[in-house]
């Protein structure tokens, strides 16, 4: 038999099962990813021998927890920061090119995952150089019946590029719109 795999196991936490993350840890989490935030450049880098595709996995692997974390707390001016301008976005409802296109339905879904009562987690996070791959589902608190899964494709070319590509299945299981209440917790 096949050994199980932590996908966890050299991150800063592990968010595969809907459980808090320390406090201290949490707050950490998000002053990296405004430091990520920072590093990303106007054009996109080139990979090679000054910024090489390991180097690249390793800022995705420990941009991940942030990504996770900013998704918990609702900080969507994090979560719109991680893309590129250019961003081209494949899902049942797009495809989306740029950021403008997708902001308006994108709300809805961050509103409806990170609403209080509920928790996301990641189960399954993969990397191979500028490529992250990942499994997500929100449960709820009270009840523990999964609202919404999917599973993503990321193409995020480290702290310097941000992410270029996304592709993703999304799936929810109660509401698809979030009522206005919960928009307004989303920071824009």
């Amino acid at each position: 038999m096949k050994k199980r795999t932590n996908y966890y196991k050299d991150l800063a936490a592990d968010y595969s099962k809907p459980d808090p993350v320390p406090q201290e840890i949490g707050d950490k989490l998000i002053e990296d990813a405004e430091k990520f935030i920072e590093l990303k450049e106007a054009t996109l880098p080139a990979i090679g021998a000054d910024y090489t595709l390991e180097q690249i996995e390793q800022e995705n692997k420990d941009w991940w927890p942030t990504h996770c974390e900013a998704l918990r707390r609702g900080r969507g001016d994090i979560l719109t920061a991680e893309y590129r301008d250019d961003l081209v976005y494949f899902c049942q409802d797009g495809p989306y090119y740029g950021l403008e296109e997708q902001k308006a339905r994108e709300i809805h879904w961050w509103a409806l995952i990170a609403q209080p009562g509920v928790t996301m987690a990641w189960p399954i996070a993969m990397f191979h150089g500028e490529y992250v791959w990942f499994e997500w589902n929100c449960i709820d608190d009270e009840t523990r019946e999964t609202i919404a899964k999917g599973s993503v494709a990321w193409v995020r070319r480290g702290h310097r590029g941000g992410c270029h590509f996304k592709g993703e299945q999304l799936t929810f299981y109660r509401d698809v719109f979030a009522s206005e209440e919960l928009v307004k917790l989303i920071t824009a």
